[in-house]
């Protein structure tokens, strides 16, 4: 089905060779290297040298979590207009009020934004970001960056980035994308998906193979091969946008005459051209998957890539939910979570499905789903189907070919564009309830669920095939190669008259005498203090998990009514995962207030051992875990803890590189340790620490100090430009750009 080649590769005559068996000379090699599409894209945008790329985008794109903080940021370093094209949508905080503050508040924020700055304006309810950046920026070559993780467009020919707010603020104050080169990996496609396999399939067994090995973390996925002809446009892009699960870098797909015609539909013909490898082009490695060989697939709780396939999952129900069920209870900490109770007389019964975002929310998906359940009920019990068009172009294009009245008379409930469902505003699935989606994630704390108070729902992720199959056979799990009905869909049109009577065009059209409208609930950042000569470091949270995603740094969800107010945000931090962790930092926060007025140590137990504190110090708290930052793009799984007085991570390894960016841009040290022998209320002292980062990859010594001993260890904090560098030691990015 899938199969993963380790070491270089050779695409040469439409087929993959092995470089152990090439014999290609050196200069070939070289050659071939420069042959791939990722190499010539990111060349034609990148201003350093081959190897450090320095990276200057066609376009940016972010949502109404994200935006304000960006803005409010570069605002704060001097933006005077948006420098490229910058899209702000409206697709996040669509509800009106959740948690006691108006969203609509940002909405209207944004706006003026658009105005002051030059900038284009999505309304809420009219399209999910990133169809929208397909329906209307995406091209063949060009680079886009968004602050969102599922920031990709490689189907039509763009290499598109998720990151944290404040690489979209470099952008908008003329700096750059700062990463060495990275690693290219073929995803050579051959084959013909099987009727009822759908895009998230693809995706679940491409993410189920690749993830946990950790095969293409940080690397870009070109999708080359036969297969490619063999998909539609929404095909290849419902796989494309899963592909950020893979923790891969970016994506990018030959082009051909379906690309092309998808263009010309959306009225941009002119940003259609052929891309297609060098013959030979090398690659760093390569993922070879059959489509033919694909079944319906399920990632079932708690990760996208833990990829069964469905019929597997019915055939061996009590054995593999039963170990999800315990996994479950871990996480609680109880024995309450339940999961096997859905096992009835041989069949799995889901409570939920939903088809929604933008994997699930395409044409394609929707109307194939229709077909299915054409004729069918979705049953009179519990099992609930909900159904968001990603536009309202794509919806109303199912409204004009008669698909939405087939979903109604279902019984399925049709809604506006929307990502609540994603990331835990929507359809919130009811304590142990099993919800089956086709959206892009899973996580225990993703969908809506509080372990802190004992509520934890089972989300798997599925193709909406599927899904509608499930929902026709009222409700039990069922695979879409498994019913009958017509594939043959009615044609897609785009109307652009609904964009063009209602979003808000202002690029390059900015006007300084416009003012910022603000609400009552957005804030400015607070200031951060500059990195001192030595640091004092106190562990507030230890996390021993495999791997820590963002949603449980800082959830999403409810957090989301207080985006725009770094200090009440702030409160809801590690609030799933790590309940004490706010006070225990708010407690370091004030130590360190008190030792600057007075100079005294922070607590007395460091006397105890003998440590004393050299001058120049600053107190502050840390995050210690394993693998943080797997998930989300949000800088405010980082910006949270600096503002609580954070001043470090502490872990194995990174999840992501937005992860590690995040806390860069936030001021805040990205240490790595050899080994996890922390507790919470251990101390590091390090000295000296400015002198070690203006380093290249220095080891740093420290001292660790726990348990009433003191033991010698040392950090690394990898690769640092010298503009990371100087973010670090002057205290955040504002700093940096406020001192420029």
């Amino acid at each position: 089905m899938i199969k993963l080649i380790k070491g270089g590769v050779y695409y040469t005559e439409g087929k993959l060779l092995k470089e152990s068996v090439a014999f290609m000379v050196e200069a070939k090699k070289q050659k071939a290297i420069k042959g791939t599409i990722a190499y010539n894209i990111l060349s034609s945008h990148n201003v350093g040298d081959e190897n450090n790329l320095k990276i200057k985008f066609d376009a940016m794109a972010s949502h109404d979590i994200t935006y304000v903080g960006i803005i409010q940021t570069a605002k704060a370093s001097g933006l005077e207009k948006f420098p490229l094209s910058y899209t702000l949508t409206n697709c996040h905080n669509s509800l009106c009020a959740v948690g006691g503050t108006i969203n609509e508040d940002d909405h209207v924020f944004g706006l003026s934004a658009a105005k002051k700055y030059g900038g284009n304006y999505v309304p809420p309810h009219l399209a999910v970001i990133h169809q929208y950046m397909r329906e209307m920026k995406a091209g063949c070559g060009k680079m886009i960056l968004g602050s969102d993780s599922h920031t990709r467009y490689g189907a039509l020919g763009t290499m598109a980035v998720g990151e944290g707010g404040p690489e979209l603020v470099k952008q908008l104050l003329n700096q750059t994308y700062d990463i060495k080169k990275p690693e290219v990996i073929a995803v050579y496609l051959k084959g013909k998906p099987k009727k009822g396999v759908g895009p998230q399939d693809i995706a679940i067994a491409l993410i189920g193979a690749t993830f946990k090995k950790g095969f293409v973390k940080n690397k870009v996925l070109e999708f080359i091969g036969p297969g490619v002809k063999n998909l539609s446009m929404d095909y290849r892009l419902g796989i494309d946008v899963m592909t950020t699960e893979t923790t891969c870098l970016s994506s990018v797909w030959e082009t051909d005459e379906t690309v092309k015609e998808y263009l010309k539909l959306h009225n941009r013909e002119e940003d259609y051209k052929q891309l297609k490898p060098a013959d030979p082009a090398y690659y760093d490695g390569a993922v070879v998957i059959d489509l033919s060989k694909i079944e319906p697939m399920i990632a079932l709780p708690f990760h996208p890539s833990n990829a069964y396939t469905v019929r597997e999952v019915i055939d061996n129900a009590a054995d593999i939910l039963g170990e999800i069920e315990a996994n479950g209870n871990k996480l609680k900490g109880n024995n309450t979570f339940r999961l096997t109770d859905k096992i009835k007389d041989g069949k799995v019964f889901v409570s939920q499905g939903i088809i929604a975002g933008c994997a699930g929310g395409m044409y394609e998906n929707i109307a194939e789903a229709a077909e299915i359940l054409k004729g069918h009920s979705c049953g009179f019990d519990e099992f609930s189907l909900s159904v968001y068009p990603q536009s309202q172009p794509v919806f109303k294009s199912l409204v004009d070919n008669g698909y939405i009245s087939n979903l109604m008379q279902s019984g399925a409930i049709v809604k506006t564009a929307f990502c609540g469902p994603c990331f835990g505003a929507g359809d919130t699935p009811a304590n142990n309830g099993l919800s089956i989606r086709h959206t892009t994630r899973n996580f225990e704390n993703r969908e809506g669920s509080k372990l802190g108070e004992g509520q934890l729902a089972a989300v798997a992720l599925m193709d909406a095939r599927s899904i509608a199959a499930t929902a026709a056979n009222g409700g039990v799990l069922t695979p879409a190669t498994e019913v009958e009905y017509t594939k043959k869909l009615k044609k897609y049109y785009f109307d652009k008259s609904i964009y063009e009577n209602r979003v808000y065009i202002g690029e390059n059209n900015a006007n300084e005498g416009v003012n910022l409208v603000y609400g009552n609930n957005i804030a400015d950042w607070p200031e951060q203090i500059a990195l001192t000569q030595n640091i004092l470091i106190k562990a507030v949270s230890v996390i021993s998990d495999p791997v820590t995603t963002t949603d449980e740094l800082i959830p999403s969800g409810e957090t989301s009514s207080y985006r725009s107010n770094p200090l009440r945000l702030a409160e809801f931090t590690l609030s799933r995962k790590d309940p004490q962790y706010v006070s225990r930092a708010k407690a370091v926060k004030a130590d360190e207030l008190l030792r600057r007025e007075n100079g005294a140590l922070p607590e007395e137990v460091l006397k105890e051992v003998g440590i004393e504190i050299p001058a120049n110090t600053l107190y502050g708290s840390c995050v210690i875990a394993k693998k943080p930052g797997d998930g989300s793009a949000r800088e405010q799984a980082a910006s949270c803890q600096r503002v609580l007085g954070g001043v470090a991570n502490i872990a194995l390894e990174y999840a992501t590189k937005r992860y590690r960016s995040n806390l860069i841009n936030w001021g805040m040290l990205p240490l790595i340790a050899k080994s996890f022998d922390f507790k919470v209320g251990d101390y590091i002292l390090i000295e000296n620490i400015t002198d070690y980062i203006k380093q290249e990859n220095p080891v740093i010594p420290a001292k660790h100090i726990s348990g009433g001993k003191v033991k010698q260890v040392s950090f690394e904090v990898g690769s640092l430009t010298q503009e990371e560098k100087q973010i670090i030691l002057q205290g955040c990015l504002i700093n940096f750009n406020k001192n420029k």
